[in-house]
């Protein structure tokens, strides 16, 4: 299938190097990897593969810039993440149209995602001049302390496939708000975003070598080499929590501050009292944003045995009239899952779940043809021994399991390791309050299907990670505290 004419001149548009220090550059080694679309399978790009010698040109160059750039004014770096933010806003088609392509999910999705991720860039820009210290006698009266927060220093980002651009506008933007130079590595399946970003910022007025972007093949032996090195000071990691758990023994060899984005298993739950079109409408939205791969998304949905059946029939009738294709065609609904592994995956997951009882409303099967494309699938009465109860999907699968209780759906809930985010539906405002206190995440939606904004403040708890970004916590993520006393 060839690309139509505005998707190659966009591609074209996009530079294939590594940015170092203020330049595109071919890879040390000159190699290349090939990036492909998902859903036709086709080369759309080659670009550098970053070397790890490349890597520590990247962490020279930012290293080299930390000290100008933290002492860049507040309103200078504030005034240059407004500029990339409008810049976004003029070129948000380009962008989404460029996600489409490479990522796999609906324009219309990917239009949402500019609007999300572009919001970090206006937010961090008004949090850059509003870093508060502090001034105050001690106690003793014997001198007076003063508080201030000062950049971190170099960081280390690497970001996922799954939302090229929203992620990395999440982790830069904050930092360069606080002061911090950047290395990021983008996913190696979805790289292309976050370069054509790096061009954006460069056009925003962002020094050279304050941001740097190697893209590569050979992620484990680039960190390695990147968390080993003394100069670096932070690491923001997004992904799973296995990789995650390896990243963070790495970075407490030189004790980095850390921020990690990990693994989700959220639950979703619709007591008796729910609003049912309210909470059908935000199943949909919670469970099939970006086809499912999202580490937010809905993974178990705990339904209360009394509306069980209708619930189940109406997301089955709508889901069953979503319209499957390539992500960049407008008006499709589900796109290409991102590689033939997550469809693997997501016909494991539905197969064990057939096996262990449940009941196969819609859907269920992978797309034959080309591309990576698995039917928007619903599964009733789910076994507590089902993978899925366990396991992210990263699919468009939605499994119902049945409840009698409130005390057995927070047991529903909390049981698992992660705690990232969960959803509740239900008009009982004094056992929505219950939840938040009972339920075991970092998130809440309370009869809402999508709870990220880029004015909160985004993490988890237990296994799904540490730090927060975004809110007024996320620049300081970015800051080091630090205390002076003033004798008398």
């Amino acid at each position: 299938m060839a690309l139509k004419q505005n998707e190659q001149e966009l591609l074209d548009s996009v530079q294939s190097g590594l940015s170092i220090g203020g330049t595109w550059q071919a890879s040390a080694s000159g190699a290349t990897f090939d990036v492909q679309d998902p859903a036709t399978g086709e080369v759309i790009k080659s670009i550098a593969d970053a070397t790890v010698e490349d890597a520590v040109r990247a962490l020279d160059a930012a290293v080299a810039a930390q000290e100008s750039w933290g002492a860049t004014s507040t309103r200078e770096r504030s005034n240059i993440l407004r500029r990339a933010f409008d810049l976004l806003m003029e070129r948000k088609e380009e962008f989404a149209l460029l996600m489409s392509i490479e990522m796999g999910k609906p324009i219309a999705e990917a239009r949402g995602e500019v609007g999300y991720g572009g919001e970090f860039l206006r937010w961090f820009s008004e949090e850059a001049v509003r870093v508060r210290g502090d001034y105050r006698q001690n106690p003793e009266g014997t001198g007076n302390m003063v508080v201030s927060h000062l950049p971190v220093g170099p960081c280390y980002f690497i970001t996922p496939w799954n939302f090229p651009l929203a992620m990395a506008t999440r982790k830069i933007a904050p930092a360069l708000a606080a002061g911090c130079t950047v290395v990021i590595k983008p996913a190696q399946l979805t790289p292309l975003t976050t370069i054509f970003f790096a061009q954006l910022l460069e056009d925003a007025g962002v020094p050279a070598g304050v941001v740097n972007v190697v893209q590569t093949s050979k992620s484990s032996a680039q960190s390695s080499a990147l968390l080993s090195d003394t100069r670096l000071r932070k690491l923001s990691f997004t992904g799973s929590t296995p990789v995650g758990v390896k990243l963070l023994e790495a970075a407490a060899q030189n004790v980095l501050r850390t921020s990690m984005e990990l693994g989700g298993n959220a639950p979703f739950i619709v007591f008796e009292d729910a609003d049912l079109d309210l909470a059908v409408e935000g199943a949909l939205l919670a469970k099939f944003r970006n086809i499912g791969q999202a580490c937010t998304a809905a993974n178990r949905i705990i339904v209360h045995e009394s509306v069980a059946d209708e619930f189940a029939r109406r997301v089955g009738e709508r889901v069953a009239q979503m319209s499957v294709g390539r992500g960049a065609d407008e008006g499709n609904e589900i796109g290409a899952l991102i590689d033939d592994k997550a469809v693997a995956n997501s016909v494991r997951l539905v197969a064990d779940a057939v096996e262990t009882g449940a009941e196969v409303v819609t859907g269920g099967e992978a797309i034959d043809g080309v591309g990576n494309f698995f039917q928007p699938t619903v599964i009733d009465r789910l076994s507590p021994q089902a993978a899925i109860m366990r396991e992210e999907i990263f699919g468009p699968v939605l499994g119902i399991i049945r409840f009698q209780t409130e005390d057995e759906a927070v047991e529903i809930a909390n049981n698992t390791e992660y705690g990232l985010i969960s959803y509740v539906f239900t008009e009982n405002i004094h056992r929505g309050h219950r939840m938040i206190e009972r339920l075991e995440s970092g998130m809440m939606g309370l009869n809402a299907g999508v709870a990220s904004n880029a004015a909160a403040p985004f993490g988890g708890v237990k296994q799904s990670g540490l730090g927060r970004e975004g809110g007024f916590e996320g620049i300081h993520e970015f800051l080091s505290t630090k205390y002076t006393l003033l004798p008398r």
